[in-house]
C-alpha cells in the first residue's frame, strides 16, 4: 500500500457503503477507516457523543495523519462530521450550521425569514409538561414529531385530543434517546440560549402533502447546487415509504422550482462545504411547493439507485468536498435509465421466524438482472427491537432494481419478492 494515499476517515462505517467509496474515482487515490463503526452508532443504548467524540478522534490521531472526514448516516454521525473536521483542520460545514439544520424548531424559524409561504405552521411543545397533554398545539389534524430524529422516528399524525394524548405519553417516555443528546451538545458547544435552553423538546406541524422528493445536492464555496431529484413514493393509504425512485418523475419546471427554494433555504443556514438533502412536496391541486426538511448530509438510502443510473454513487461529491476539490458532474455511465429501492415492510409487530437465505438472495441477484437484495432483520428477532423505524411500519429488507422504466423496476420487485421468503410469527 503506497504511503502517500490520502486517508480518509468514515464516521458510522458500513460494510454496504464502503463497498460503494471504494468503487469511487477517487478511491485509488485514498484508503478508507472507520473513524466509528457502525454498530458505535447504531442499535445502541444510549448516545454518550463526549465518548464518541474522544474515540473518533483518537483512531483519526492513531491511524492518521487525516486527509478527510465523511458521513453518510443521521445523528450522530452527520453531527460529528463538523466537529471532527474542525479539530483535524479538515475542510467541512460549521457545527452551528449543522445543528440548525437538524433541530426541527430552529430550521422552521429560520425558513419562516425566508421562505414562509413554503413551510407549514408549526408549534413546538414540551410533551412531558403539566399542560403538554391538556390542550392541542394547534386544530387537528397535524404531525408531532421531537426536535431530532430520523427515519420518522416517533413521528406520528394526530387527527384529534385522545390521539394527541396517547402520542405525547409515546414522545415524553421515547423520544429522549435522540432528543437529549442532541441538547447536551447544542449547549456543550454555546448554541443559542433561547434554542439551546428551551423547554419544548417537540413539534407540531399543520399538514402538507401531495407528491413527495428528495432533492439531492451540495454546497461549494457558499453556492448551493441540486445534481439529482429521486421520487419518494408512499405505500397506499399509508405514511410509510414503499420505494424511493430515480429519477424523480415531476415536471421539470416542478423540480426547478423545488431546487431553488431547497438551496435558498440552505442558504440562510450557512451550511457550506457540505451535501445536503432536501425533501418536499408537489401539491398539484394547488400547484404549490412544500418544504419539509433539509438534511445535511447526503442520503445513503440512494446509494445504490444512483450508482445504477450514472454507474457510480453520490457518495463521489461526499468525497470530493471533503478533500477540497469542487465536485465534477456526475457521469452517465449506468446500466439502466432509472432505479429504485423498494422497501418490504410488515405493519405489525411480530418475531422473525424465517429471513431469506443467501441462495435465495444470490438467485434474485442471477436471476433478475440489475436486482440486490439487503435483508435488514435477523431470525429469532421481534420487529420492535428494530430501532428509530417509523411509527407505522417495520422496514424488514431492502430490494434494489434497475430498469428502462418504472413497469419494468416493478415487475423485478415482484420477480424478487415471489423468490425471497420471510416467515413472521405476529404477536401483539
Amino acid at each position: 500500500m503506497s504511503s502517500d494515499k490520502r486517508k480518509v476517515f468514515v464516521v458510522g462505517l458500513d460494510a454496504a457503503n464502503l463497498a460503494h467509496l471504494h468503487r469511487l474515482p477517487r478511491a485509488a487515490d485514498c484508503t478508507f477507516h472507520a473513524a466509528l463503526e457502525i454498530g458505535d452508532i447504531r442499535g445502541v443504548d444510549h448516545y454518550d457523543l463526549p465518548a464518541l467524540i474522544d474515540t473518533a478522534a483518537q483512531r483519526m490521531q492513531a491511524n492518521g495523519p487525516p486527509s478527510a472526514v465523511i458521513a453518510y448516516f443521521d445523528f450522530p454521525a452527520s453531527t460529528l462530521v463538523p466537529i471532527l473536521a474542525a479539530r483535524f483542520g479538515l475542510p467541512g460545514p460549521s457545527l452551528r450550521s449543522v445543528l440548525e439544520c437538524e433541530h426541527k424548531y430552529w430550521s422552521r424559524r429560520q425558513q419562516q425569514t425566508i421562505i414562509p409561504e413554503h413551510i407549514p405552521r408549526f408549534r413546538a411543545f414540551d410533551p412531558c409538561s403539566a399542560t403538554g397533554g391538556s390542550g392541542l398545539p394547534m386544530p387537528p389534524p397535524f404531525w408531532v414529531k421531537p426536535i431530532k430524529s430520523y427515519r420518522s422516528y416517533m413521528g406520528f399524525l394526530v387527527n384529534d385530543e385522545p390521539e394527541f394524548l396517547a402520542c405525547t405519553a409515546q414522545l415524553c417516555a421515547h423520544a429522549g434517546y435522540i432528543v437529549e443528546p442532541f441538547r447536551a451538545l447544542l449547549r456543550a458547544y454555546h448554541m443559542p440560549a433561547d434554542i439551546a435552553d428551551m423547554p419544548e423538546t417537540c413539534l407540531a406541524e399543520s399538514l402538507i402533502g401531495g407528491a413527495q422528493c428528495t432533492a439531492e445536492g451540495y454546497v461549494w464555496d457558499g453556492e448551493p447546487a441540486i445534481y439529482g431529484v429521486v421520487d419518494s413514493i408512499r405505500e397506499r393509504d399509508r405514511s410509510s415509504f414503499a420505494r424511493y425512485q430515480y429519477p424523480c418523475s415531476l415536471p421539470t419546471a416542478v423540480q426547478q422550482r423545488m431546487a431553488d427554494i431547497a438551496c435558498r433555504a440552505v442558504r440562510r443556514s450557512g451550511l457550506d462545504n457540505a451535501c445536503f438533502n432536501a425533501e418536499l412536496f408537489w401539491d398539484q391541486s394547488i400547484d404549490h411547493v412544500w418544504l419539509l426538511e433539509i438534511n445535511p448530509r447526503l442520503s445513503q438510502a440512494h446509494t445504490e439507485i444512483f450508482e445504477l443510473v450514472h454507474g457510480v454513487s453520490h457518495h463521489k461529491h461526499a468525497l470530493d468536498i471533503a478533500l477540497g476539490y469542487h465536485p465534477s458532474p456526475l457521469p452517465s455511465t449506468g446500466s439502466y435509465p432509472m432505479a429504485a429501492n423498494c422497501h418490504v415492510r410488515v405493519f405489525h409487530d411480530g418475531r422473525v421466524k424465517r429471513v431469506p437465505s443467501a441462495d435465495e438472495c444470490r438467485r434474485v441477484a442471477d436471476e433478475i438482472p440489475g436486482t440486490s437484495v439487503r435483508v435488514r432483520v435477523r431470525r429469532g428477532q421481534r420487529l420492535c427491537e428494530l430501532t428509530n423505524e417509523d411509527s407505522y411500519s417495520y422496514e424488514v429488507a431492502n430490494v434494489f432494481v434497475g430498469g428502462a422504466d418504472e413497469l419494468e423496476l416493478l415487475e423485478k420487485y415482484h420477480r424478487a419478492l415471489d423468490i425471497l421468503t420471510f416467515e413472521i410469527e405476529r404477536t401483539d
